[in-house]
């Protein structure tokens, strides 16, 4: 695999970006600086940690960078809950984005168990 790009899980973390920020468009403006900015943020590192993870060349650090991106996942889910409670999203738009961040959830974690299994010494 040559680039970041080419995995399964980085293109499901943007394209959940990418929702997120089209729906913070709908904000209101005095939480510009505020909640949406901490929204984007979060979803937005889902998919760089996955990158810069992948940029280290070295199992190890690949693994690290998947978990921060896992924190970064539950941090946006945090976010997204808070913003459906404050009514900036409704019900509908908040379910529409579960099974996104679901999916992005349980694609880091099978990427990080099948890498974790590469480090295993193998039987001789």
């Amino acid at each position: 695999m040559k680039s970041f790009q080419e995995l399964d899980v980085w293109k499901k973390g943007h394209a959940l970006t990418l929702a997120i920020y089209r729906m913070t468009k709908e904000f209101p403006k005095d939480e510009r600086f505020g909640l949406v900015s901490q929204l984007r943020r979060s979803a937005a590192s889902i998919g760089a940690n996955i990158a810069e993870g992948f940029g280290r060349r070295s199992t190890k650090d690949f693994i690290r960078y998947l978990e921060i991106a896992v924190g970064s996942l539950e941090e946006t889910r945090n976010y997204l809950l808070l913003s459906r409670d404050l009514g900036y999203c409704d019900e509908r738009q908040f379910e529409s984005l579960r099974p996104q961040l679901d999916e992005v959830g349980r694609m880091l974690g099978g990427l990080s168990r099948s890498l974790r299994a590469k480090l295993l010494p193998q039987p001789s």
